[in-house]
């Protein structure tokens, strides 16, 4: 077999990485010097990493953060907000992922809820896990036209399979009855199976009279299968009176805005 019908062959079996290394390999003489398996080695190196490289990309398209710029370590612990950083980093790691554990995040509008949402989701992926972020408002009305339509399963599957679903303004309008009924299909499914991450401007306690003014008993039913399981991240600022929103912190720099 000719070296030019390997390089074909490697394309053919969409491995064109090793395929450029190994051309490459034939055009440097200097390695004709280095042992058959080390030049072998290098070539499969290169074809792991690039494939590693194409499929975290693809998890982070796919996940469609909110905020695909944030990370964990862009996090600001100066910025006059109480953060619990051993908590944060510990979390970084992905361990609740595999204890298939939830996240709560609460706080006021600008606190940088949901910058600290898509960065977890961000080491998510960068640990190989399947990633959704969503607005609980969007997910909603996706679900409820589902089920009219008649493919609410398909629909649903979309939201149960991600390994960790992000949904953002968790309750931020109160559910009705049918609204509240496909979320707990979503969050039964999901329980024991996969992690979520809640970020919400309502602290837990007051998450009951958001679903159905909390006299369902769908109320009890959603908070009973999130509650007792989940991290809870409550982001409250040290002197309310310097109270200074995280898009302002996050923001473009005053010299560049005009």
């Amino acid at each position: 077999m000719t070296n030019e019908a390997t390089i074909n062959k490697l394309i053919e079996m969409h491995m064109t990485p090793m395929a450029d290394a190994f051309r490459n390999q034939l055009n440097d003489t200097t390695m004709k010097e280095v042992p058959f398996e080390d030049r072998f080695g290098m070539m499969v190196d290169i074809e792991y990493t690039t494939r590693k490289s194409n499929r975290l990309k693809k998890l982070i398209k796919d996940a469609g953060m909110e905020q695909p710029d944030a990370s964990i370590a862009g996090i600001d612990y100066q910025s006059g907000r109480k953060l619990n950083k051993s908590l944060i980093t510990r979390l970084a790691r992905g361990e609740y992922i595999t204890e298939y554990r939830n996240i709560f995040i609460t706080g006021a509008t600008g606190s940088g809820k949901t910058y600290m949402a898509c960065a977890f989701g961000m080491e998510a992926c960068k640990q190989y896990y399947t990633v959704r972020y969503v607005r609980l408002p969007d997910m909603l009305l996706e679900l409820q036209a589902a089920r009219e339509e008649g493919n609410f399963p398909s629909i649903l599957k979309k939201y149960t399979k991600p390994t960790l679903l992000i949904i953002d303004e968790w309750l931020l309008m109160k559910l009705s009855e049918s609204e509240a009924r496909n979320l707990f299909e979503l969050i039964h499914k999901r329980r024991k199976r996969s992690s979520t991450i809640f970020c919400s401007q309502f602290e837990e306690k007051d998450w009951y009279s958001q679903i159905c003014n909390g006299e369902n008993t769908l109320a009890d039913a959603i908070m009973d299968r999130i509650s007792y399981d989940s991290y809870k991240i409550n982001i409250e600022y040290i002197d309310k009176t310097k109270d200074r929103s995280m898009r302002e912190v996050y923001g473009l720099d005053p010299s560049q805005a005009q």
